[in-house]
This record gives C-alpha cells, sequence and structure tokens, in this order.
C-alpha cells in the first residue's frame, strides 16, 4: 500500500488534515458514522472532547476489525453539532487524535449540523480508508 498526503505550499499550513490524500491498495473500506455510543448502545461524555475520543475510538475499533490501521485512513468527516465549540477545543482534540490515531492525518472536513441521530451526541465521525 502507498498512501502519501499532498499539502500544497501555496494553501494554508494544514493543522489537523491533511489537503489530500492519494492511496493505491487493495482493499477500500468504508466506515460508518460513529458517536460516543459505549457497548449498551448509550452516549458517553458531557463533553465534544468526551464525546470524540469515544467516537474516534469507534471508528478505530470498525477499522481494527476490518484488518486496518488508523494510518490506512484516507479520509474522515467530522460532523459537529456546534462548530464553534469543536473550534474552542482543537488543541485538545488533536491531542486525542495524535494518542489514538498517530501523527499522520487523513483528507478531513467538518460539518455542522443541527443535530445527529441521537439526540445528546455533539459528534460524529465517518472514514474511508485504503488496506493494502
Amino acid at each position: 500500500m502507498s498512501v502519501h498526503r499532498i499539502n500544497p505550499a501555496v494553501l494554508a499550513k494544514p493543522s489537523g488534515f491533511s489537503h489530500a490524500v492519494t492511496a493505491t491498495g487493495s482493499t477500500l473500506v468504508f466506515l460508518a458514522g460513529q458517536t460516543a455510543l459505549d457497548g449498551a448502545g448509550r452516549i458517553v461524555g458531557e463533553t465534544l472532547p468526551e464525546q470524540f475520543e469515544q467516537a474516534l475510538g469507534n471508528l478505530l475499533t470498525a477499522l481494527a476489525a476490518s484488518a486496518g490501521e488508523p494510518a490506512h485512513l484516507t479520509r474522515v468527516t467530522v460532523y459537529a453539532t456546534d462548530p464553534e465549540d469543536y473550534r474552542a477545543h482543537t488543541a485538545e482534540l488533536g491531542r486525542i487524535w495524535r494518542r489514538r490515531a498517530g501523527d499522520t492525518y487523513p483528507a478531513m472536513a467538518l460539518i455542522g449540523v443541527t443535530r445527529l441521530w441521537d439526540a445528546e451526541a455533539l459528534v460524529e465521525l465517518d472514514g474511508i480508508a485504503v488496506l493494502p
């Protein structure tokens, strides 16, 4: 597998994402949206960072069950009910990402939404990975 993260110098320096990612491999994994649900189906965490960590853990669990690793992620979309709250916590969210997924980033987008499937959910992540 080959993954290349592309960040053209003429674009603003990315922080916590890559502008573009190319990947070659043999298997595409499409990861469903993951919120902060625990194994019993309850939302855990009161704050956005707490919920982000659980949602990211759920995404990485689904990826691992597909024989993937965080470095195989090529695209992650974050859906947040309060983009300003997300922005206010970017440093903490970055620390959570690096601790759980490492120091490389896929192409990412943040989309503000009015609500998620579970009304108490603050954030949801979905993704695409390319496996070797």
